[in-house]
This record gives C-alpha cells, sequence and structure tokens, in this order.
C-alpha cells in the first residue's frame, strides 16, 4: 500500500481498478511536404472547422458549464494567432501536420510561461491540437478506454471534450497526474460531481489494473489497500450517497439554527438544478453573462426578459443579484479603461459602472421590472465597493430606481475593517471570498506563482470575516458568504461560528455542507471558529478546526 497526495475536488471517495487514458498521437515528423501550401492549408483549415463543430456539438449536448468551456475551446482552435503561425509553417515547406504540431506546441508554451489561468489552458490547446492532427491523419482522437467495466480513470490530465461526456455509470473516479485546482479537469469535475483528485504527480505505481481509493475529501490516492481500507471507504461512499438521496431540508445547525444554503448562478440556465439539490434561493447571480459577448450594453428589454426568467424559478425565495461587475479580468469595450498597469486595482466593479452611470441604471431598471414580474425576493449588491461614501451612493441609486434591498460585496479589506459603517448605509453585506483573500495577501488569483497564497482558511482572511459578522450582529443586518470557502463544509461551519447568516456556493456542493452543518451547534460552530482564528497560517488554522470539530 503507498500514498499519492494531490488536489480533492470535492467530498467524495471511491474505489475501483485503474484504466489509464490511451497514448497521445505520436508526434509527426519534420519533412518537406509533397503537396502544394495551397492543398495543405485547405487540409489544415478543413481539420479546424471541423474539430470546432465536434467541440461545440459536445458542449451542446452537456451545457452548463461544460458547453462554455467546449466553445472557450473551439474558439481557441480556430484563432487567427495559430492560424497565421501554421501558414507561416506551411509556406516554409512544412506539412500540415508538423505546421499544426509545432504552432499550437509554440502557443502553449506561451500561455505555459503566463502561469494561472492562462497556463492551465496549455492543456487544452495540446488537445485541440491531437485532434486537428487525428482528423488529418484519418484517425480517431485519443480518448476515454472502455474497460467493459467500472473503472478509475487515470491520465496526465483530461481535455474538456472528454470530462464532459464521462459515462459516470462507468468512471468511479479521476485521477490526474497533472493540473491544478483551476485547471478545466478540477472546474468540471466539481460542477459534475465527479470524485476527482488532480496533481498527483507520475508514478509508476499507477498502471492499468491497480486498485486504488481516491479520497477527494483529503486529496489522497491509496494504491493496492487493504481490506479494511476498502471497507472504510465502502462505507463513506455509502453514507454520503444515502445523505445525497435523503430528503432536502433546509440548512441548519444541529440545535435548529437556520443557515439557509442559497446557490450561485452564472445563468438563468442552472436554475432548475439548483432548486433540485436544495438551493433555498439564490446568493450570488453574476450578471455579466449578458455583457461579455457584447459590444454594446444590452438593452433594458432583454436583461429584463433574462431576469425574469431567473426570478421565476424561485418564487417566494430570495435571489440576489450582483450589478455587473466588469473589469480586471473581464474587461468590456464599452465600460472599462484600457491600458491599466494593474486593472485588479483599477476601475472595476462599481468603480467602472460610477463612470458609465447609464449603464447601471439600465440594470437596475431591468432589475425592478423583472421583480415587478415575479413573486422573487429580489436583492441587489455592488461588485468591488471600498468605501463607505461608495455603499451609500449603491444603496441611494438602487432606491431610485425602485429596488427594495440594497447591499453590497465586502471583496476588500477596507469595508470589512469599517463594516459597521456599511451597515449604517445599506441593507445586507456578502463576502465574496476569493476577492477578499486576493486582496487582503496581496496576491494575483489569477496568477499561479503565487497560488499558494490563495486560501481563505489564512488566519488573516477569517480575522476579516469575523469583524463583518460581529458588525453584522450589532446592526442587524445579514452577512452572506459567497466564495468559494463556503463549499467547503469544515470552512462553512466556521463562516457560520464567525457570524455569516447565510451560505451560497456551487449547487453541487449543499449535499455536503448541509450535512456537515447538522453535525454541530451554533456553540460548536463559534468554538471552532475560535480555534481556526487563533492560528498563525492557513494549514494550522485548518488543523486547528479540524482538531477541534472531533474533540
Amino acid at each position: 500500500m503507498s500514498e499519492l497526495r494531490g488536489v480533492g475536488i470535492g467530498q467524495g471517495v471511491a474505489h475501483g481498478p485503474i484504466a489509464r487514458m490511451a497514448a497521445r498521437l505520436e508526434p509527426p515528423r519534420d519533412e518537406k511536404s509533397t503537396k502544394t501550401p495551397d492543398d495543405e492549408k485547405a487540409a489544415v483549415a478543413e481539420a479546424v472547422a471541423a474539430v470546432a463543430a465536434e467541440l461545440n456539438a459536445r458542449g451542446e449536448r452537456a451545457g452548463g458549464a461544460a458547453r462554455d468551456v467546449l466553445e472557450a475551446q473551439a474558439m481557441m482552435a480556430e484563432d487567427p494567432t495559430l492560424e497565421e503561425g501554421v501558414h507561416a509553417r506551411i509556406d516554409a515547406g512544412s506539412t500540415g501536420e508538423w505546421a499544426v504540431h509545432a504552432a499550437f506546441a509554440e502557443f502553449a508554451e506561451t500561455l505555459q510561461a503566463m502561469g494561472g489561468y492562462l497556463g492551465e489552458r496549455a492543456a487544452d490547446l495540446a488537445d485541440v491540437a491531437q485532434r486537428v492532427i487525428a482528423h488529418l491523419r484519418g484517425v480517431s482522437a485519443p480518448g476515454v478506454p472502455d474497460p467493459g467495466h467500472p473503472f478509475v480513470l487515470v491520465a496526465p490530465d483530461l481535455a474538456p471534450a472528454d470530462t464532459v461526456l464521462l459515462d459516470l455509470d462507468k468512471v468511479l473516479a479521476v485521477v490526474t497526474t497533472e493540473g491544478g485546482p483551476t485547471s478545466h479537469t478540477a472546474i468540471l469535475a466539481g460542477d459534475k460531481g465527479i470524485v476527482a483528485v488532480v496533481g498527483t504527480g507520475e508514478t509508476d505505481e499507477l498502471v492499468d489494473g491497480a486498485t486504488v481509493i481516491v479520497d477527494a475529501a483529503s486529496g489522497v490516492v491509496t494504491v493496492d489497500p487493504s481490506d479494511e481500507q476498502l471497507a472504510e471507504a465502502a462505507e463513506r461512499a455509502a453514507a454520503r450517497e444515502a445523505a445525497a438521496s435523503a430528503p432536502v431540508t433546509p440548512g441548519a445547525l444541529a440545535d435548529g439554527t437556520p443557515v439557509p444554503l442559497l446557490a450561485n448562478l452564472g445563468n438563468p440556465d442552472g436554475a432548475a438544478e439548483a432548486v433540485a439539490l436544495g438551493a433555498e434561493g439564490v446568493g450570488l447571480f453574476r450578471t455579466e453573462f449578458l455583457f461579455l459577448s457584447s459590444e454594446e450594453a444590452p438593452t433594458v428589454e432583454s436583461q429584463t426578459a433574462s431576469y425574469t426568467r431567473l426570478l421565476e424559478a424561485f418564487p417566494g425565495k430570495k435571489v440576489v443579484v450582483r450589478a455587473l461587475d466588469a473589469g480586471a479580468d473581464k474587461p468590456l469595450k464599452f465600460l472599462t479603461d484600457a491600458g491599466e498597469e494593474n486593472p485588479a486595482l483599477g476601475r472595476r466593479g462599481l468603480r467602472a459602472l460610477r463612470h458609465h452611470e447609464e449603464v447601471l441604471r439600465d440594470q437596475l431598471t431591468a432589475l425592478a421590472n423583472a421583480e415587478a414580474a415575479t413573486d422573487a425576493d429580489l436583492w441587489v449588491m455592488a461588485p468591488m465597493v471600498a468605501t463607505v461614501e461608495e455603499a451609500d451612493y449603491f444603496t441611494r441609486i438602487a432606491r431610485e430606481h425602485g429596488i427594495k434591498t440594497a447591499g453590497v460585496m465586502i471583496e476588500v479589506p477596507s469595508v470589512a475593517l469599517l463594516a459597521d459603517a456599511v451597515f449604517e448605509v445599506t441593507d445586507f453585506g456578502s463576502v465574496g471570498t476569493n476577492d477578499l483573500v486576493q486582496y487582503t495577501m496581496a496576491a494575483d488569483r489569477m496568477l499561479g506563482s503565487v497560488s499558494s497564497y490563495q486560501d481563505p482558511w489564512h488566519p488573516a482572511v477569517l480575522r476579516l470575516i469575523a469583524e463583518i459578522g460581529r458588525a453584522g450582529t450589532r446592526r442587524g443586518k445579514p452577512v452572506g458568504i459567497c466564495g468559494q470557502a463556503a463549499a467547503d463544509p469544515l470552512l462553512a461551519v466556521v463562516l457560520v461560528g464567525l457570524g455569516a447568516t447565510t451560505l451560497s456556493m456551487s449547487p453541487p456542493a449543499l449535499v455536503d455542507v448541509r450535512a456537515e452543518l447538522k453535525k454541530h451547534t451554533l456553540d460548536d460552530a463559534r468554538r471552532i471558529a475560535e480555534a481556526a482564528v487563533a492560528a498563525s497560517d492557513a494549514a494550522s488554522a485548518r488543523a486547528a478546526a479540524q482538531a477541534a470539530a472531533s474533540a
């Protein structure tokens, strides 16, 4: 028996025999083409178009976040910069296969050097190249194996096109030797509820047929486990399955303290799944999807239609909508400034909306129209608020447009420290933990080289949240959590202990968080939170909370 460690996605556990992803295609040889450049270019263009069409078709079948990922991959295949690189090599005498292989590899190296989110896209680009070359050769692209029985899939990394169409009746779990928590494998595994551990590193032990336990909760892959370990894993998996199939109940602690569990959504299409998984409303609806693909701001009418569709899915329930959060990694031609050296610290979020107030006013008008047409309880909040004056400005302009409940995102330390004053002028606060970690730790959340700082367990972050919780209690104002931290079951307990009144997360995480909350009373949650806050670093805080939770 041996153990490999990686990053666990979700809280599940599964075991079974390994089946490895089929070997990749042999790279083409660098040799002179016997065809004309025009013939080679035409063949490559046809292959790229076919691959892009296949990726888009898979996205349509998969839906949800998978569709967005595969559409992005299809766009990547048809990137003009790549086409220029391919054509230059063909004009120099290369074959189409070699030109694709070399041009895509060069671009992938550029992405890897950039690190972070873009670095993770290098693997996606390599998958596209393999598919294009396979099409040129007239052979099938490498894909998921089919050993004829349920299996644990092991691969260097999974392409989005493979991940989204995994047969979950056969694939018990996924282990990747490469990739990280922001890889598309991790994102899509979380979205589909697949048990996964990513980034274990390559080893000779992960061979076809070897039995493994994949424990996502601890990020451990156990190779050749004992009978006792297999029995324990099976018992945990059965308990988790029972919890998932149990009647959905409102989120609450063991002593009955209610903790409403809400969903984070980026599109009205996800509403039905969220309701089925027990979402008691929406804690964060991102409105960017209406704007990011547009050359100009959408009309009030089109926005009203989209918001109405969302609100109709939650009659009588709370729906918290975030005003457009553009800027930084989400620039818009008609809204955000170009040429900022540090856009995460520039005119983004409310700052950009205030500079183009007509965009904010149209959005608030559309939201008020949608609320008037439905029975949902609409709350609206402003992104990237840094001062009390900004909180007051947003509340006043929201009221002017008929919004009854207006609040702010708390994702900047200045607002956390001034939460008392902020709650004097606004109705609620919602903590965006991803950005709060970024700004507290002075570490770009998109930059891989500083990813070790991106841990919401850090006591500095927890102490800021404690300050917000105390201010909310004093002022009688709700404090929500709508960042990734709320999806970590034990951290969710800590956040409640620090004063959070609601938790919002991606819908697949609701089951595990609901189950963990039921294990602890409010006094327990406060005691566990106190232990975490007293630590000096993220790892110690997590360990202290685990010890306090099991005491």
